[in-house]
């Protein structure tokens, strides 16, 4: 008796899983992918903010003018992060044109920009913190994390939506018999 009973569990235990892979498995893969090309882009942002703003000590580029920096690291990080989304994180998606796509994109990583941008100008500003680490932790740092929770969201239900047309049958569901109808005689 207890195998039986341990075996309707294991069943069930399996079917849950199945329905919650199918329910959730393309938003891990989703979010394992964006957050690959985010990490890319993370290390081209980061690398380009120090360079403009630390490179050469006081003859920096862009020294003592960490917004100007985080901006143009910003733009450059973007473009590597839309090339990475568009053809590998939601290749599967509907494109709605590259122009509208490029420029919500961009809106959006605005956006993302400003949030980042409020986390470094209260720290550098307001705090009175002008440290390089302490740039770089307010703004790839605390920053870093809720513009990437705004853009992930963004990019899902703006740039890059869902199929509004309806898909072809799973492979379990057409292999499944369904029922015979007799033929008129």
């Amino acid at each position: 008796m207890t195998s039986t009973v341990g075996r309707a569990d294991s069943g069930r235990l399996r079917r849950w899983w199945d329905a919650a892979w199918d329910q959730f498995g393309h938003l891990l893969h989703e979010v394992a992918k964006f957050g690959v090309v985010g990490g890319i882009a993370f290390i081209v942002d980061v690398g380009a903010f120090n360079l403009l703003l630390h490179w050469g000590g006081t003859d920096a580029w862009l020294y003592d003018r960490p917004i100007r920096a985080k901006i143009v690291s910003t733009i450059l990080a973007t473009i590597v992060a839309y090339a990475g989304n568009r053809f590998w994180t939601f290749r599967h998606r509907d494109r709605v044109g590259y122009a509208r796509e490029y420029a919500l994109f961009f809106l959006l990583n605005g956006v993302g920009l400003a949030i980042a941008l409020a986390f470094l100008g209260f720290s550098h500003y307001v705090l009175g913190l002008h440290s390089g680490i302490a740039d770089n932790i307010s703004t790839n740092g605390f920053g870093l994390v809720a513009g990437t929770l705004f853009r992930f969201w963004a990019y899902r239900t703006w740039v890059f939506p869902e199929s509004t047309e309806p898909t072809a049958p799973t492979e379990s569901a057409a292999s499944e018999p369904t029922a015979v109808e007799p033929r008129p005689s």
